[in-house]
Formats: C-alpha cells, sequence, structure tokens
C-alpha cells in the first residue's frame, strides 16, 4: 500500500476528486474540505490525467464509471506514468464487478452505499496519515532513561 505523509497546518492535503457527476464531486468535496482537505476537481479522466501533469496531488478519489476515460483506464495510465500516491476507486459496482485494490491498481475501492463517505473519510485519513512506527511516538521516555544512566 502507498502513503504520503501531509496535513500539516501550512500545507493540507491536495487531493484530486475525478468523478463525471456533478451532485457526486460536490457533496464529496464538501466533506473533504471540512476536513480541512484541499480539493481539486475533474469532471472525467482526460481532465484528471491533465491535471496530474500540472500539479502534485497527494491523493486521488476516482469514480470506476466515466466515459471516454473509466476509473481503471486512469489508474492505468497514472501508474504507467509512475504516479506512485494513493488512489480510491469509487463504484456502486464494486462488489457485482468483484473491484478489489489487487486487480485494480487503486489501494482502495469504497463501494457506493449508505457507508459510502464514512468509508471515504476513513481510508482517506488512513491514507494520508499514515501510523508512525512502532517506538516513534513516545520516545522522550526511552530518552529519559537513557539520560539517566549516563
Amino acid at each position: 500500500m502507498r502513503t504520503v505523509s501531509s496535513l500539516r497546518a501550512s500545507s493540507p492535503a491536495l487531493i484530486l476528486l475525478v468523478d463525471d457527476n456533478r451532485d457526486g464531486v460536490m457533496a464529496r468535496r464538501s466533506v473533504l474540505e471540512e476536513l480541512g482537505y484541499r480539493v481539486v476537481t475533474a469532471g472525467c479522466g482526460s481532465d484528471a490525467l491533465r491535471s496530474v501533469e500540472e500539479s502534485s496531488f497527494d491523493l486521488v478519489i476516482t469514480d470506476y464509471r466515466m466515459s471516454p476515460i473509466d476509473g481503471l483506464e486512469l489508474i492505468a495510465k497514472l501508474r504507467k506514468k509512475d504516479f506512485r500516491n494513493p488512489i480510491i476507486l469509487l463504484s456502486g459496482f464494486a462488489e457485482s464487478l468483484g473491484l478489489r485494490p489487487e486487480n485494480t491498481g487503486a489501494d482502495v475501492v469504497i463501494m457506493k452505499s449508505a457507508n459510502e463517505v464514512s468509508n471515504l473519510v476513513r481510508h482517506t485519513k488512513r491514507l494520508l496519515n499514515p501510523k508512525k512506527p512502532p517506538g516513534m511516538h513516545s520516545d522522550r521516555k526511552a530518552t529519559n532513561r537513557a539520560t539517566k544512566r549516563a
């Protein structure tokens, strides 16, 4: 799984949100911006590819069903262009089509459903704020012990 460090107070993560459904884009954008992320939108895969060439995105969130380039083709083209940051694929057909990270190139596949927003928020936070390795969060105690021994 790919991760990036982000969400610094002075520089929140930049997310590319790709969907041809304007209502879906507005709703997801609103939620992501409320969480403090900067969001750029694209109405199709072709526009998304141009946007990726112009800006450095920390995360791409794309719908599956779009034209002329669908979400799977967009992901394949991004990965071919060596885009290494996380990608979330959204689809109302994820289960019936068997869409999974292993066969899509996405880091996460989210089924459009009543739980979509909470899943999107949870996975976005996880992908943009990777946990620190064990022992990294409380080194003050280890430093105090080492100082006392010396």
